[in-house]
């Protein structure tokens, strides 16, 4: 018996993680890029942008997001949250690096 109620507990934990169900669950929510900052990665195929949200409960917010792919200022981004920001870009490159 004490079996069966452990399989049930850890079946429990598997399918819901600490904050995963508020990802899975809310909707998306679009930003406004507001600025290029720079790129990262080890390759530099990520963008970090600078984006303001628009809806939701951060509606109003600026905050820093990383990018993967194509993207310019004015573009929307579709967020599916808004709790976590990037870290900033440590760059040894200064002034006129990205421009």
């Amino acid at each position: 018996m004490a079996k069966e109620q452990k399989k049930k507990e850890d079946k429990q934990q598997q399918q819901s993680s600490k904050g995963s169900e508020r990802i899975v669950l809310g909707e998306a929510v679009p930003a406004v890029v507001e600025e290029i900052l720079g790129r990262t990665g080890f390759r530099g195929e990520i963008t970090q942008v600078k984006c303001l949200v628009q809806e939701g409960r951060d509606k109003g917010r600026s905050m820093r997001r990383n990018s993967k792919g194509p993207v310019r200022v004015g573009d929307i981004l579709m967020l599916r949250e808004t709790e976590i920001e990037a870290r900033r870009i440590k760059s040894k490159i200064t002034k006129g690096a990205y421009t």
